[in-house]
């Protein structure tokens, strides 16, 4: 058996991500890449990041795979069905079944495989691989194929011309059984330089958990549900103590949805680093409601450095149509104590949500303003299909006629309070009016401070 992982993100083609270079590695396919291995099957790696499409096709070509696994995110779509098409019109390659798993397969999935797909895995993707590449491995003919993969749990695809959907499969319950993702199959150099280069620092990504209990009404939960499991603070220390001893970063991201979650792991996982001497530099993000003193104090002596906390607007009233379930002075508080106790403390905004006014957009500057993080990052809000902010909001398309194949949810527009622009040029007005009030040191810029924040108040309301 031939197998090819891939994952379809190329950083040549994302103009805005080449400026800000935070590349990280895969980790997805990596898991699944060394489950595979771990369970006799050996496997290849085409990590597409540092790569182009035309070298993939190259690879295809050469190595003529029996089975090509693609990750598919909502920013890689487009190019996962790129490959799609290629595979299913390439002669040479006639005999290659396409795998999808990842978050947009699930809510896509008659899409995916009416485009040529000849699998999707829904959920976690780690046990319903491998049982589907000992099916495949085993089958002299399409019919037995067929008899054989009616039973893995967790898989669509199409029999007859008609769309099978497996019953779900069940969520690993003890995430330690997995092996370290697989990254002695990427080339780190490229992503360790990217980072230096543009930052002075190089960094690599950490998995501590799967899953997020919380009820975000935009966050999309397709992959792993509404779960919360986590891996033991003395095998994160082990896969830690590994990345420092191989690799050496300068940094780590715990890529984890809410990494202070559990209070009594995180004492352990800060006793453990120090055991083991796998103290690294680190980044996190949580939310104002795991947070505290005592909690802050564990973090930085286990050697964080930032972290996110996550408020996305200014307004109660908005935080409570998002579902958040967190209080905006707590939010504040937080990011105050974290950076008083010598922690960079960063935040996220959203904004565009239905129902949000100019005043709720006031409250989010003044927020910002309070708490004075470290840095944040603004976006406008989008529907993704399978959310309760979708299902809110799916009759209130301002456009129904999208192409699925051109298209994802990232085009979605719906009916706001104001129109799309109207949000974009209060991202300015946000980012003027907090520098002025907070990061402006020369008396001389202010009256042209002011008047940008007059003219983006302008523009705002022409744009109604």
């Amino acid at each position: 058996m031939k197998i090819l992982f891939t994952h379809g993100y190329f950083l040549s083609e994302d103009p805005k991500e080449l400026q800000i270079m935070r590349p990280y590695v895969p980790l997805g396919i990596l898991y699944i890449s060394a489950f595979l291995e771990k369970h006799g099957y050996e496997n290849d790696v085409f990590d597409s990041t540092f790569s182009t499409l035309e070298k993939l096709k190259e690879q295809l070509i050469e190595t003529s795979p029996n089975v090509v696994a693609i990750y598919t995110n909502l920013m890689t779509k487009l190019n996962v069905l790129k490959i799609i098409k290629y595979i299913k019109t390439e002669p040479l390659l006639r005999n290659t079944k396409i795998i999808l798993g990842g978050p947009e397969v699930r809510n896509h999935t008659q899409n995916f495989l009416n485009y040529g797909a000849d699998f999707i895995i829904i959920g976690e993707g780690e046990e319903t691989t491998l049982e589907l590449i000992n099916a495949i491995k085993i089958a002299d003919a399409p019919t037995q194929l067929s008899m054989t993969i009616s039973s893995i749990k967790g898989l669509a695809y199409i029999e007859n011309g008609k769309v099978i959907t497996t019953p779900e499969r069940s969520l690993i319950k003890d995430i330690n059984v997995l092996p370290f993702p697989a990254r002695e199959k990427i080339d780190f150099k490229p992503y360790l330089n990217g980072w230096k280069i543009h930052h002075g620092y190089s960094m690599m990504s950490v998995n501590t958990m799967r899953g997020c209990p919380y009820t975000c009404k935009w966050c999309s939960r397709a992959v792993y549900g509404g779960t919360y499991r986590r891996r033991s603070p003395q095998l994160v220390a082990q896969e830690m103590k590994h990345i420092k001893d191989t690799y050496n970063p300068d940094m780590i991201w715990f890529v984890d949805d809410v990494f202070t979650i559990h209070h009594k792991w995180l004492t352990e996982f800060a006793a453990e680093v120090k055991k083991q001497d796998a103290i690294i530099p680190y980044e996190i993000i949580s939310r104002a409601d795991r947070l505290n003193e005592e909690v802050i104090n564990t973090l930085k002596a286990s050697g964080c450095f930032r972290v996110w906390v996550g408020a996305e607007s200014g307004s109660q009233k908005i935080i409570d149509a998002m579902d958040r379930r967190v209080d905006v002075m707590q939010t504040r508080e937080m990011i105050r104590l974290a950076k008083k106790h010598g922690l960079e403390a960063g935040t996220f905004i959203m904004l565009g949500y239905p129902g949000e006014t100019k005043q709720d957009i006031k409250e989010t500057i003044e927020h910002l303003v309070q708490s004075n993080p470290s840095q944040y990052t603004i976006t406008i809000a989008y529907p993704i299909k399978g959310t309760e902010l979708y299902n809110e909001v799916k009759n209130e398309f301002l456009e129904q006629s999208l192409e699925w194949e051109t298209s994802t949810d990232r085009d979605i527009d719906f009916k706001r309070t104001h129109p799309k622009q109207y949000y974009q040029y209060a991202i300015q007005w946000v980012m003027n009016e907090v520098y002025l009030k907070t990061k402006n040191r020369n008396v001389l810029k202010i009256p042209y401070l002011k008047l940008k924040s007059l003219k983006y108040q302008l523009q705002m309301e022409l744009s109604k």
